[in-house]
């Protein structure tokens, strides 16, 4: 069952009262740059400013009988602003204020965003420098390959995460825009010069050209973003439950006391908060073609997208917004078992040394194809019998012509995985 989510900063961001309070600073200000070019009387805009408010149940309810949110809005306004309230609106058209105000949202949830998503690599680099030097099998085909570090997963993780708050950061900088140009993008009714007032009050760019709405590839771009960021915390939350696996068992999703994991198997830990990020990925990139079928509309505009945007831009924030704080809590409270690293480290008797091996015997002068053979040979025994590899190349007279024992034995030496960790660090900004 999923924990009932208590921050509220991120929903609020999506309230009807928040996006009216947005809709009216847009009207002031676009009154107020009617003024400044002579068509709003200094009075009037004053009279503006002091009076005009909204009554968000008020609106919805005038919304019930107009179908129109925006002249619900302006009805609304007017009951505050009398008269005067003849030059909000002046030459302007619905999504001049709805695809602007949406511009203020979206950049809103995306600053949130971006600092879960710093807060997350902040927690990810320490536990990657925690356990830089950790030796653990690494795995290919999910079969055992050659020994790398806990460390070095998690500095993994660490850099594609910081891909993901540079793509981030250019997502939301590409939705903060506004347009204020009026039915048809041509500014015939309003002056580009309000727009500019607007956007730059506002703190967004204004956009180099529109038709009656800002073109939805902007849009589409800070979907298609978040769903990157929710499959990369889908990947380090499915590598978790993987090694989560009673057969594994080296790192574990933190299990509470009083917890309980099986309505049927009271011994039951199970990686649940992983799972359930992981299923989570999968709406934001249902969303995210939602969001790629809104870019081509009919002709100016049409109203396919509105209502596809309601439930998929407040959705997929709330919930990315969400998703971090859990991935969080997750990696701050993660069992490490250093037993079971080590025993799964030694599970293929030395196995995890093949190519060592191999490529000391070429080095040695002997044929690749041959030094292939011998060490596979031996390999295939090792893996069918459980016999320890060294000990097998140590009987082989191929193997001892060209390598002692001290040669051997030299080369199992886990400490050599180590020998370039410090410069990945390093490149990673660890």
């Amino acid at each position: 069952m999923i924990q009932r989510y208590s921050r509220k900063e991120m929903a609020d961001i999506w309230s009807d009262e928040n996006k009216f309070r947005i809709w009216l600073e847009i009207e002031i200000l676009a009154t107020e740059a009617q003024s400044m070019l002579g068509k709003v009387p200094v009075k009037s805009l004053k009279h503006i400013k002091k009076h005009a408010k909204f009554n968000t149940t008020k609106i919805l309810k005038i919304e019930e009988k107009v179908k129109h949110d925006v002249i619900a809005f302006l009805t609304n306004v007017a009951e505050y602003t009398g008269l005067d309230s003849r030059f909000i609106h002046m030459g302007m058209t619905s999504s001049d204020v709805i695809d602007t105000a949406l511009s203020v949202q979206m950049k809103q949830a995306g600053e949130m965003i971006l600092s879960g998503l710093i807060s997350v690599n902040k927690s990810l680099s320490s536990i990657a420098k925690k356990y830089k030097y950790l030796t653990m099998i690494g795995r290919t085909h999910g079969v055992h390959a050659e020994p790398i570090t806990l460390g070095l997963k998690f500095a993994l993780w660490y850099d594609e995460m910081n891909r993901n708050i540079e793509r981030w950061k250019r997502a939301v900088e590409v939705i903060s825009v506004g347009q204020i140009s009026g039915a048809v993008g041509t500014y015939e009714h309003i002056s580009p010069k309000v727009e500019q007032f607007v956007c730059k009050k506002l703190g967004l760019k204004t956009t180099k050209i529109s038709t009656q709405i800002l073109q939805r590839d902007r849009h589409a771009e800070y979907m298609s973003t978040l769903a990157i960021i929710a499959s990369s915390i889908e990947k380090f939350t499915t590598e978790i439950r993987h090694l989560q696996k009673t057969e594994t068992l080296e790192l574990e999703e933190y299990f509470s006391s009083g917890q309980k994991g099986s309505s049927a198997m009271p011994h039951k830990k199970n990686p649940i908060t992983c799972e359930r990020l992981s299923g989570m990925a999968r709406i934001f990139r249902g969303n995210a073609v939602a969001a790629f079928e809104n870019i081509p509309l009919w002709h100016e505009r049409d109203i396919s997208h509105s209502s596809v945007e309601r439930v998929i831009i407040p959705d997929s924030t709330i919930l990315m917004d969400y998703m971090l704080h859990q991935f969080k809590k997750i990696i701050e409270t993660l069992v490490i078992n250093k037993e079971n690293i080590n025993r799964n480290l030694e599970l293929t008797n030395g196995l995890v040394f093949s190519q060592t091996v191999l490529l000391r015997l070429i080095d040695k002068k002997m044929k690749r194809e041959q030094a292939y053979k011998i060490v596979q040979t031996a390999a295939m025994k090792c893996w069918k019998e459980k016999k320890n590899f060294l000990n097998l190349l140590k009987e082989d007279k191929e193997v001892t012509k060209y390598l002692n024992t001290k040669e051997l034995e030299e080369l199992f030496d886990y400490s050599k995985s180590h020998k370039s960790i410090d410069y990945i660090f390093k490149r990673t900004g660890l």
